[in-house]
């Protein structure tokens, strides 16, 4: 196919967006739902509207202070949860995938700890620095940064909290830290107490941070006696803590008379129970080593004869933790509970579901995974082609000063940064290299090889050696529920070639509260126009724009065709983006959070095409058979997204599928 018979162009990389096109007016109906994901944005502009962000409350612009305080204040129960830097690189991906995971359930903050040891502020994957950074920006979780005394000097620390401020972490434990050796050595250009570093960041950076400090419902170990280690406590607070997480305690009367004795001395704050379940017998011998804490009597009688049964030992943790939650929950002081997890999930998880406080809120603040870093909480609009890589999104944006609020467009806005970055840790696939090539394929024999991928992931049927395909490369994740409304048409096109990366129905005024398409507020109605994004041959394009061009389709569908050489061909008028998601609310203006642009189309189609390399092909040996499939099919196939603008109605983008599909099956026609 000669591309300039076709009409194709260089589209010219702006840095100057467009503002977008009104929604159409819509009359309410029946809705479909939808698929694969949402988007992604860009740069604000002077003149956007007014912010109209829609969210499930007023949390996502809260510090975590006014969070936690409206929560004691209302009785709301909630929970937090604790975890440590992982030594490896792979570490580091495994823990990401579980901060997802656990994140579905509500934790109001998570927190990182320190190790001196593990170069904590540094850059590394595997820095307590980047993987609270992680956690902020790509996971979007409120997130606690540990920051201890310990072997650092005024300066050195100081640095550190700088860093943790342009990385967009708003929240720090302040901790004196366990010595390295056996004894605590003084540090003479430091600090060596957790009130000096909680006065040296309220005096460095005033109130920009809120601050945490330690409480020890038994007393500090090395302290003089448990009352002077209260004293020591309220001092901390005076000096400008804004509230208290405990050490781990065996007894839920432990904790409540130590709140009593707070209260009685005037301590205010929140103070917020630390809960370890039991779940291994070296791990808890090791925990109570570094806390100096003694294990009840009845508890090691249960515990020494299962010593060696993890599973029974992980079984009585479980009942034992959540026996004492509920006794806190029940006494009517304590409506949060923070658990240290050692980094697992199950025992918390089952703990948190038998209490009624894991709660997987099917909706969403916004169709999309918002960042939790300060600057992005009016960040309303993206473009949908990252609906399923929002953490690459956010990476290829970090830099940008301002985001888009209410309009995606007229922003002069920096161009996407460009990704070549595919090794960092919260970029690459959850699967290791063995399972990739498990559900991708040992061996490609031909194009349809990957036709068979493709469909085996959308119809999560196992493939031809029994393996199911739950990711694709630009998918790290199952479908989603609502794809499966798209499932039988989305299987009939990728078996013949039409291999979809991205899709979502029509909707036309579902309820904000559906379980399934909803999101914002309730009381809103959301609306989608059907939306279709995949690859496919050179020789389907041919059929495809002149399906396109009829007469039925011209002003109804949308469309952009991209090679990975950046030919091209659209009919967006002006190229102005369209917005395809869009909702309705009570006393706000309308919220229009996804749209297809066609510029920044053009920066997804880079990252796009490399994917097909850069996870894909390079399973493979070079020059291999399977690794020369890959690449003939990133070097020759096209880039498509179809946008059928009458939501209203029956969405046409199946029809002009199979309009193209007639057509190849009738050369004489073309």
């Amino acid at each position: 196919m000669d591309p300039a018979s076709l009409g194709w162009q260089q589209l010219p990389v702006w840095k100057e967006r467009i503002m977008v096109n009104e929604p159409h007016s819509a009359s309410s109906g029946s809705a479909s739902s939808r698929s694969e994901g949402s988007s992604s944005g860009s740069e604000s502009s002077k003149d956007s509207s007014r912010c109209s962000t829609p969210v499930l409350d007023a949390e996502r612009h809260e510090r975590l202070r006014e969070k936690m305080r409206r929560r004691y204040d209302s009785g709301d129960k909630w929970f937090s949860l604790e975890f440590f830097p992982p030594r490896t690189a792979n570490g580091a991906v495994n823990l990401i995938s579980r901060f997802d995971r656990m994140g579905m359930g509500g934790p109001l903050f998570i927190d990182v700890t320190w190790h001196p040891a593990g170069d904590p502020g540094s850059d590394k994957e595997t820095s307590s620095m980047i993987i609270a950074n992680t956690a902020v920006n790509y996971c979007g979780l409120e997130t606690v940064l540990h920051m201890t005394c310990c072997n650092q000097t005024k300066e050195e620390i100081t640095g550190h909290l700088q860093k943790a401020k342009r990385l967009g972490l708003k929240n720090i434990m302040a901790l004196r830290g366990d010595p390295i050796g056996e004894e605590w050595e003084e540090e003479v250009e430091g600090f060596n107490y957790a009130i000096d570093l909680v006065k040296h960041i309220r005096c460095e950076f005033d109130d920009y941070f809120d601050i945490c400090v330690a409480g020890y419902p038994k007393g500090h170990p090395e302290a003089e006696s448990y009352e002077a280690d209260l004293r020591h406590l309220k001092e901390k607070v005076s000096a400008g803590a804004d509230f208290i997480i405990t050490q781990l305690f065996f007894r839920s009367e432990t904790f409540l008379a130590f709140m009593k004795d707070c209260q009685a001395i005037g301590i205010t704050c929140p103070i917020v129970p630390g809960i370890f379940p039991i779940q291994g017998y070296h791990s808890l011998r090791q925990l109570v080593k570094l806390s100096k804490l003694e294990v009840p009597q009845e508890i090691k009688e249960v515990i020494e004869p299962i010593k060696d049964n993890d599973a029974a030992i992980r079984n009585y943790g479980v009942e034992l933790a959540a026996s004492m939650c509920r006794e806190l929950l029940d006494s009517g002081m304590v409506s949060g509970l923070h658990f240290y997890t050692l980094n697992r999930e199950v025992a918390t998880t089952e703990i948190l579901k038998r209490l009624g406080i894991w709660k997987e809120d099917p909706r969403r603040p916004l169709p999309w995974a918002v960042s939790a870093h300060p600057k992005r909480r009016v960040e309303d609009v993206r473009p949908i082609f990252w609906a399923s890589r929002p953490k690459s999104y956010i990476h290829r944006t970090q830099e940008w000063d301002d985001f888009p609020n209410g309009r995606w467009g007229n922003s002069s806005s920096p161009a996407f940064g460009e990704l070549k970055d595919y090794y960092l840790f919260y970029l690459k696939s959850k699967s290791p290299r063995e399972e990739l090539l498990k559900m991708w394929g040992e061996e490609l024999t031909s194009e349809e090889s990957v036709f068979e991928v493709f469909t085996c992931y959308i119809s999560c049927e196992p493939n031809r050696e029994g393996h199911k395909v739950t990711c694709l490369p630009w998918n790290d994740d199952p479908l989603a529920a609502e794809t499966n409304l798209l499932k039988e048409q989305l299987d009939k096109v990728n078996r013949r070639g039409i291999l979809t990366i991205n899709s979502q129905p029509n909707i036309n005024g579902r309820p904000s509260t559906d379980p399934i398409v909803g999101w914002g507020p309730s009381g809103g109605y959301v609306f989608q126009k059907a939306y279709l994004e995949f690859f496919t041959s050179s020789e389907n394009i041919t059929a495809l724009l002149k399906v396109l061009k009829m007469k039925k389709y011209e002003l109804r569908v949308n469309y952009h065709i991209v090679n990975v050489r950046g030919e091209n061909i659209t009919n967006a008028p002006d190229l102005q983006p369209n917005a395809v998601t869009w909702g309705i609310f009570p006393g706000r203006e309308i919220i229009q959070p996804t749209v297809v642009d066609p510029v920044s189309f053009m920066y997804w189609k880079d990252e796009a095409f490399a994917l097909w390399i850069e996870q894909w092909a390079k399973l493979y040996e070079e020059e291999s058979p399977s690794r020369m499939i890959i690449q003939y099919i990133h070097d020759n196939y096209y880039l498509v997204n179809l946008v059928d603008n009458e939501f209203p109605l029956e969405n046409c983008l199946w029809q002009v599928m199979e309009d193209t599909f007639e057509l190849l099956n009738c050369p004489t026609e073309q």
